[in-house]
């Protein structure tokens, strides 16, 4: 009898959760999305200009992003600026006119309003960081759609404007250590990470003193941002104006790897001088015309490039892992080992702030990241 009364009741306990699984589906429009809008505002371009131009960004509504299997709908709520969304701004449109703005925005923290047939992991109401596909539109726009598989849940530390400045550098700066130098954790070695007040030097600084054994040498021309890369953790700092010499008076004849993130091309004699025998240089930053690297063959040295766009741009195989670094980047964050590089924070979704972070980007002169609070 008991045991007959308790399957009873698991079947009633069941026809129930169906009842309710059944009333949220049709009632909740959070979960139906019902009660989203069917546009928004969004921020673009449709010619290269100036950013001082009155029409290098403007304002317009459009569709809500229609989802693919795979997608997220985030609500955005907060965006940073990097040098990515500068260059696309000032090369994508140079000797045309797009037919459809272009919306930039290459770092985002948001919630999760809408998700895809295949999305595994996440749920409505998540709070939610990633970088993006410079392939669709960015985030700058109330509403972005975005891969799932390279998206993982904001660190729980951190404000939105300081989680947002986040991800597109420590993709970038994880990447260049472990996918493109292959550095090893347990080896005793030294990095010289060319640039390193920025964005990506910064997180890249934190990261290899985290995670691996490397002696770091960041370069710093400037007191204040001296002082940041030694915030950051930099074992040593060299002058980037005089560089070979910088390095060698801080013990260095030869370094085992180098990441550039600066200028490639203005760099490149250096890189040859100080790269050791049988190391590896990589670097983000393109050049117009070539550089001669036969100049490396006599060391037996590599050169790689790093473009955290990669994976999503060709939906490579291991294009989840993109998620994975973001996952374990937050822990790392929540468990205090390495700092959001957030030193600005500009307030309002308009074209006059969107503005303003270009024009602090193009300026090459800022220290860690600028965070967009919308």
């Amino acid at each position: 009898m008991i045991i007959k009364n308790r399957l009873k009741l698991i079947k009633e306990l069941s026809a129930l959760s169906r009842l309710n699984d059944l009333y949220d589906r049709v009632f909740n429009p959070r979960r139906n999305n019902m009660s989203l809008p069917t546009t928004m505002k969004a921020i673009g371009f449709t010619r290269s200009l100036a950013i001082t131009e009155q029409d290098s960004l403007f304002e317009f509504e459009t569709s809500l992003p229609e989802l693919k299997d795979n997608d997220l709908l985030v609500k955005v709520s907060a965006t940073s600026i990097n040098p990515a969304d500068a260059k696309i701004r000032i090369r994508n449109a140079k000797d045309k006119t797009l037919e459809l703005p272009k919306v930039l925005g290459y770092d985002a923290v948001g919630e999760v309003v809408g998700k895809g047939d295949n999305v595994e992991g996440f749920q409505i109401g998540d709070r939610v960081y990633y970088a993006g596909d410079v392939t669709r539109m960015g985030a700058n726009a109330e509403y972005q759609a975005v891969d799932y598989r390279i998206t993982a849940h904001a660190p729980k530390s951190l404000s939105d404007e300081s989680a947002a400045v986040m991800p597109l550098a420590t993709l970038t700066g994880w990447e260049a250590l472990f996918d493109r130098l292959r550095v090893r954790p347990e080896e005793k070695k030294s990095i010289l990470i060319i640039g390193g007040a920025g964005g990506v030097g910064s997180i890249t600084i934190q990261l290899a003193k985290q995670l691996t054994n490397l002696k770091v040498i960041a370069t710093a021309s400037r007191p204040e941002t001296e002082q940041w890369v030694r915030d950051m953790g930099a074992d040593h700092v060299a002058n980037h104006r005089n560089l070979v010499e910088s390095v060698r008076e801080q013990g260095f004849k030869y370094v085992d790897y180098i990441f550039n993130v600066a200028d490639t091309k203005g760099h490149w004699d250096a890189m040859v001088e100080l790269i050791a025998p049988q190391g590896m240089i990589s670097s983000i930053v393109e050049f117009d015309g070539g550089v001669d690297l036969s100049r490396l063959q006599g060391k037996s040295a590599g050169f790689i490039w790093e473009l955290m766009f990669t994976r999503s741009l060709f939906n490579t195989d291991d294009i989840q892992k993109q998620q994975d670094i973001l996952f374990q980047a937050a822990n790392l964050i929540d468990a205090g080992r390495i700092k959001s590089t957030r030193t600005t924070t500009l307030n309002g979704f308009d074209v006059e702030t969107l503005k303003d972070a270009h024009q602090r980007i193009e300026s090459s002169a800022s220290i860690g990241k600028t965070a967009i609070k919308y």
